[in-house]
């Protein structure tokens, strides 16, 4: 029991950690209206226009990645207590048994640049630091933090939310015009809640502070446990919906349609130190889905 409750304590020191649970170049290709709309018409008078460039196709073998995102992308919890373990990272880890997305679809170096505990406002500023090294793939995978706050009411509204992340994606395709974007959906904190709520040492972990939106009370029906748990899932698949149409507007951005929001993580998935983070083995699995959107041919 007293090392119960050493490692315990040693995981309320870290709560904090977790938020509340982080060259120039041509105008961005931001994609053609549809024809048949206004601005795809000229009169009879004028010139007949030259016809537009076509889009830059999606690289499926990108030279070089940069994951941009929070603790997720930094393999935090995945191999010590209250630890990034960026080795194992699911965009860019060494570690073969992940087979990252990086070592699966790129042919050169790779930057992870996430930071545990950040959320999407964070991320104009990592974007920054992304177009330092001009890399042909950026990886996104935030937003967990937005909704892991110390009330409903303290979660980031989807309008900054969407504000924040269209920021991002406008500096990107203005800075780095041939870098294209994957951009990963948040998880669905709701599942991963129920995963561990029956684990007798996860319900003593998640009192210490992890995403008290989702995680307060784990075990509890009562309707307002019920009614707060609902309000964290429908702001997470509002702030997905938000990070979809933003992408939409780019001929180099992917959206996973919500493939990691949907994946059915196991108890086997998550961390043994937090119950909520992925393990190695939920990397490896995220990789995999991830790795095969960014693969995909271009239709």
């Amino acid at each position: 029991m007293r090392a119960l409750l050493r490692h315990s304590l040693a995981l309320a020191a870290g709560a904090a950690l977790l938020g509340g649970c982080s060259s120039g170049g041509a105008p961005p290709a931001a994609k053609s209206p549809p024809a048949g709309s206004p601005s795809a018409h000229t009169s009879h008078s004028a010139p007949r226009a030259a016809p537009a460039a076509p889009a830059r196709p999606w690289n499926v073998h990108p030279a070089s990645v940069a994951a941009l995102g929070d603790s997720i992308t930094r393999g935090f919890d995945a191999c010590k207590p209250l630890q990034d373990c960026p080795d194992v990272s699911w965009a860019t880890g060494s570690r073969g048994s992940v087979a990252s997305v990086a070592s699966r679809v790129a042919g050169g170096g790779s930057w992870n640049l996430a930071r545990t505990g950040a959320r999407v406002a964070d991320l104009p500023a990592q974007a920054e630091e992304a177009a330092a090294h001009k890399p042909a793939m950026v990886t996104i995978l935030i937003g967990a933090n937005d909704a892991c706050r110390t009330s409903t009411a303290a979660m980031t509204s989807v309008a900054d939310f969407r504000a924040d992340f269209a920021k991002t994606l406008g500096y990107l395709h203005r800075t780095l015009p041939a870098t294209q974007v994957l951009v990963a959906s948040i998880p669905d904190l709701r599942h991963l809640w129920s995963v561990g709520r029956d684990n007798a040492l996860a319900q003593q972990l998640w009192k210490l502070g992890l995403c008290p939106t989702m995680l307060d009370a784990p075990s509890s029906d009562a309707p307002a446990a019920r009614t707060r748990r609902d309000a964290v899932r429908a702001r997470v698949v509002a702030y997905n919906a938000a990070m979809g149409a933003v992408c939409a507007r780019y001929d180099r951005c992917r959206y996973d349609g919500g493939a990691v929001f949907r994946y059915p993580f196991t108890a086997d998935q998550l961390s043994t130190w937090d119950w909520f983070h992925p393990s190695p083995r939920g990397q490896h699995e995220l990789a995999a889905l991830l790795a095969g959107i960014a693969s995909r041919p271009p239709s």
